[in-house]
């Protein structure tokens, strides 16, 4: 396959809609002119900022059985199905969220919300926290207990021990799936940092992993830990034409570690005596001059870079290298994977996370998307007790995500006997096609159909936003550096410092070239455009779409207190900035609310925004979820449901998904209900206890890890005895 690097817009458009006095655009090495539309901006419709609802920033761990939900408007008669959502829900030594230390909101153990619309006139939810192996690990080395010097810690977005490794959260998003085999849909509950778990849709616990520990290969191969980070993507997917499933298992090296962090340190403690040199040092000199110093400390050892990761290597035992695997599986056999390389037989990096992955007909499409997990969130934030080092080391090693994303490209016909790893050593590579697309992307949709090879992309690009951050109890206001962002606030997403695009792009599946591009942006609903719906078959025929045409987004808006000093000055020279920074943050001082919206992506007509809802001025909206309706004749004949928090209070809405702008056709509350920012959904149209066979036995899976560690600390073996096994046996 040819190799291509070089981004090639030769029919791109690019369109903004809304007030775009001042605004340069530079999304194109072309300059083109900027659309009007009716809608105006500096006529705000409110005159400062709402207050961000407080109740985004608390969540319960109180699992909920069968609770009658309480209905606020009309419950359409023709509901169906089951929805469910989940979303971070605080740790063992929590309980629940906020964290009094200001950590991140999406660290935490996933609880799992199911909405059952299969009773007349009502409304049921279920929740339970999703419990694999680790989380009993974590319960019995809390503070104070038997085993709690091998506690795990939050660091970033990841819980760490030291000993017993990284938790699998299993906190972001599922995958429905039915193989030939299976009389009904199965479902994987998921987890950026972890094997993804199958859940019984009905009770909601976990039943397996997807493959043994020994089919998954570490990120810190020789690291001897019980729970090995095993990074893979949340958004693994399923082919219904072929009855397959396909995710990833990648890793990174040690010099692209080193590249963006120029010491190494101890993971245990820091000496007093550097503590309090950084600390002097750091107002002394100004965090930007000392960043500067350890930039150029890290450049001038470049060209020995190599020799010195040898040797970490050698010393630590520890093997740290570039991989990517992508893995196959047909829901009761072994897994069978092909390592991915580059046209020079190099392993493909992966620079920061591979949040999402794609499929096509005859394509497998990766994405190295903008945020960052696994060790490196361990190394960024190594001391999460120590907050004075903390603001230094965040000073120093923590920037804005690549502004550009990669993909890699699979061509499914070299995808031929692949290696088992359960039993096979004997690896097979296949060569991928690099492609770049300028601005950065967390979440992006494939059209099923690809014609003549040609790839149809859908993303939604987050400009000027790091979704692995968050507001720290020492982060100020971006507009006064000494007013401290509100308190509560604390472990809470900072805003994007940009205007979000919307963009889709037909790529030669075999050359890589982008034949075509098309990106908007819209002065009201584009403000971080995180989270998506969409129809997925047809309704007369049950067969899945091959095309997208409608897709449903929502939107953060802007909210002053999420403006944050750090925010601003880590993008204020983004490289892709069509709207001044000054006017963003006249923007995020005014207030830009929360929207829903519908955006027409058929491939044949222009991108447009043809329906929108705008929430009330204090209102958050997050989770989107298509439910069709019964006897729908159209594949937008439907509903979407998503979880929105204003004041106090967190509900679901619900929507006629064919006329959002005439707002929520009811809502969905009850007083034990109480969940933090909420990530992906999936909808099921039948629920029952799991019939299939496949089953990974957890004592069996995890006996040679713990020999291993055992040798080292004999009571490990007893904490999975005591602790762990019996939940399981």
């Amino acid at each position: 396959m040819k190799h291509t690097n070089n981004y090639q817009p030769p029919k791109s458009t690019i369109e903004v809609v809304g007030d775009t006095t001042g605004v340069k655009n530079v999304d194109s090495p072309q300059s083109i002119p900027l659309q009007q539309h009716c809608i105006d901006t500096n006529n705000q419709h409110f005159n400062c900022c709402p207050k961000v609802p407080e109740s985004i920033m608390t969540a319960s761990r109180c699992e909920l059985v069968d609770i009658q939900m309480k209905i606020c408007g009309n419950l359409p008669v023709d509901l169906q199905g089951h929805v469910f959502m989940v979303a971070p829900s605080g740790t063992v030594d929590s309980d629940g969220l906020p964290y009094t230390n200001g950590d991140s909101l999406l660290c935490g153990d996933g609880m799992i919300y199911r909405l059952d619309f299969d009773s007349q006139d009502e409304v049921r939810l279920t929740t339970r926290i999703v419990k694999p192996p680790d989380y009993y690990a974590d319960k019995a080395t809390r503070h104070g207990s038997k085993y709690d010097k091998y506690r795990f810690r939050n660091h970033g977005i990841t819980r760490f021990s030291l000993s017993l490794g990284v938790r699998n959260q299993l906190n972001t998003a599922f995958l429905p799936m039915k193989f030939s085999q299976d009389s009904q849909e199965r479902l994987l509950v998921t987890y950026d940092a972890g094997r993804p778990y199958e859940i019984d849709t009905e009770t909601l616990e976990v039943v397996t992993p997807i493959g043994t520990n020994q089919e998954w290969q570490p990120e810190l191969n020789g690291y001897n830990a019980p729970f090995p980070a095993f990074l893979s993507t949340a958004h693994p997917v399923f082919d219904p034409h072929k009855h397959k499933m396909f995710t990833v298992n990648y890793g990174r090296s040690l010099a692209n570690f080193l590249d963006t962090i120029p010491f190494i340190y101890d993971l245990e403690q820091l000496p007093n005596e550097v503590d309090d040199f950084l600390t002097a040092l750091g107002s002394f000199l100004g965090t930007n001059l000392l960043k500067d110093i350890f930039d150029l400390f890290s450049q001038s050892f470049q060209t020995s870079l190599q020799l010195y990761v040898r040797f970490i290597e050698r010393l630590t035992n520890l093997k740290i290298e570039n991989f990517v695997y992508l893995i196959s599986w047909d829901g009761a056999g072994a897994l069978e994977r092909w390592k991915l390389v580059l046209p020079d037989g190099s392993s493909v990096p992966i620079n920061q996370s591979m949040h999402q992955i794609g499929i096509t007909r005859d394509y497998i499409v990766l994405m190295d998307t903008a945020f960052t997990t696994g060790l490196e969130q361990v190394l960024n934030n190594p001391f999460p007790e120590n907050k004075k080092v903390e603001v230094q080391l965040r000073n120093l090693l923590e920037g804005a995500v690549s502004p550009d994303s990669i993909l890699y490209i699979v061509r499914r016909a070299d995808l031929k006997a692949g290696q088992f790893p359960a039993y096979d050593n004997q690896e097979v590579e296949v060569v991928v096609q690099k492609v770049v697309l300028p601005l950065e992307t967390a979440h992006f949709l494939l059209d099923y159909d690809n014609p003549q090879g040609n790839i149809t992309l859908h993303a939604a690009h987050i400009c000027g936003m790091n979704v692995g951050e968050w507001i720290r109890q020492y982060d100020v206001s971006a507009y006064n550096p000494q007013n401290p962002v509100p308190s509560y606030l604390c472990g809470m997403e900072n805003n994007e410092t940009d205007i979000g695009r919307l963009g889709r792009y037909v790529i030669n599946g075999e050359t890589g070239n982008i034949l075509s591009s098309h990106l908007i942006s819209d002065a009201e609903c584009t403000w971080g455009v995180e989270l998506f719906a969409y129809p997925e078959r047809y309704p007369k025929t049950g067969q899945p779409l091959e095309r997208l045409e409608d897709i449903y987004w929502t939107s953060l808006g802007l909210w002053k207190d999420l403006m944050t000093k750090f925010i601003v000055d880590t993008y204020k020279d983004y490289k892709y900035r069509q709207v001044p920074l000054s006017k963003v943050l006249n923007f995020a001082n005014k207030g830009v609310p929360a929207y829903l919206f519908r955006l027409h992506a058929s491939p044949t007509e222009a991108l447009k925004i043809i329906d929108r809802y705008k929430f009330p001025p204090g209102h958050i909206t997050s989770s989107p979820q298509f439910i069709p309706r019964r006897n729908a004749e159209k594949a937008t004949d439907g509903y979407i449901i998503c979880t929105v928090w204003y004041e106090n209070k967190n509900e679901f809405w619900l929507f006629n998904a064919n006329d959002l702008s005439k707002g929520p056709l009811c809502k969905l509350s009850h007083p034990s209900l109480d969940f933090a920012f909420t990530l992906h959904t999936a909808w099921l149209p039948t629920i029952g206890r799991r019939k299939a066979n496949y089953y990974i036995k957890v004592r069996e899976d995890y006996k040679e890890l713990v020999r291993q560690v055992s040798q080292k600390h004999p009571d490990i073996k007893d904490l999975f005895e005591q602790e762990v096994y019996p939940h399981f046996d």
